[in-house]
């Protein structure tokens, strides 16, 4: 399915429209990796959000990032992407440091926040118009790319739209767009999936997948085990701030399923569900209630 997106544009993740790649060789350029963090640590107040990750993530690569709520993945995340400054640490994105060469930097990977804020008062033709020209496109570019985005996200019919009006998967799906019309070199997702139907999720997966197989590197957080696992030659756990074990995907996983590796790597322990005694459907109208 992924050979018959018609977004030709994404075939050349190595030039950008903003910023030209700084002046060194080819063969060192490619043997950089495409994100390089080292020793990563944020602090809100008395809570430890990210404790010192470390990641290094090959081009080329499709990179999931997994953890529990509160392990850290959405900070990580924001640091790596300029969005929140680490207490210590460095990041290197396509072999620029994140925050001495930052609108270099910036120019060399796209990103879709959790979080993400869009122009509500937008059609969803405008913001990606918009979006394409703070980049710097010429306007007869951004116009071809936000009409073949628009058209392989499935927003074609309500490009006229107000973003406002449209729902999370739809968000999502203009969001993504957003991220790529620059032709980025590294794409960062937190948490694509969230609240997107089947179809949607098919339609990004299928994007992803095209990004991907002409030379982009994508970087994803997830809770959906059976996404990350399909999708993902290499993953990270994310647990407590650290990373808690990496590599190769089916080496983490050992022979077993994600889910399973997941679960016994952050230490989670049984539910204690039989303590909710009271909680049973077979409950007769008019019974004393359960204390």
């Amino acid at each position: 399915m992924t050979n018959g997106i018609g977004v030709s544009f994404l075939k050349d993740t190595h030039r950008c429209v903003d910023v030209p790649l700084v002046s060194t060789g080819q063969t060192e350029h490619a043997s950089q990796p495409a994100l390089l963090a080292l020793g990563l640590q944020k602090r809100f107040g008395e809570k430890v959000a990210v404790a010192g990750v470390d990641l290094r993530v090959e081009r080329g690569s499709f990179f999931g990032l997994v953890g529990p709520n509160g392990a850290g993945k959405t900070t990580t995340l924001r640091m790596i992407t300029c969005l929140l400054r680490p207490d210590a640490g460095t990041v290197e994105v396509d072999g620029l440091d994140v925050w001495s060469d930052t609108t270099a930097a910036k120019s060399r990977f796209g990103v879709l926040p959790d979080d993400l804020r869009l122009f509500e008062r937008l059609t969803g033709r405008e913001f990606l118009t918009y979006v394409g020209l703070l980049r710097r496109l010429p306007p007869d570019v951004a116009k071809r790319r936000c009409d073949e985005l628009l058209g392989v996200l499935g927003l074609g019919a309500s490009s006229g739209e107000l973003v406002a009006d449209y729902s999370q998967g739809m968000r999502k799906k203009v969001g993504l767009g957003a991220a790529l019309l620059h032709v980025p070199a590294v794409l960062f997702l937190d948490e694509p999936f969230e609240s997107v139907d089947p179809i949607s999720a098919r339609v990004i997966q299928d994007v992803l997948s095209h990004y991907r197989a002409n030379g982009g590197t994508v970087i994803f957080s997830s809770h959906v085990m059976e996404t990350v696992e399909r999708l993902c030659d290499y993953v990270a756990i994310v647990h407590d701030g650290l990373v808690v074990a990496t590599g190769p995907t089916d080496v983490v996983r050992n022979g077993r399923s994600l889910e399973q590796t997941f679960i016994e790597a952050v230490g989670a322990t049984a539910t204690g569900v039989e303590h909710l005694d009271w909680l049973r459907g077979d409950v007769v109208m008019g019974e004393p209630v359960r204390a």
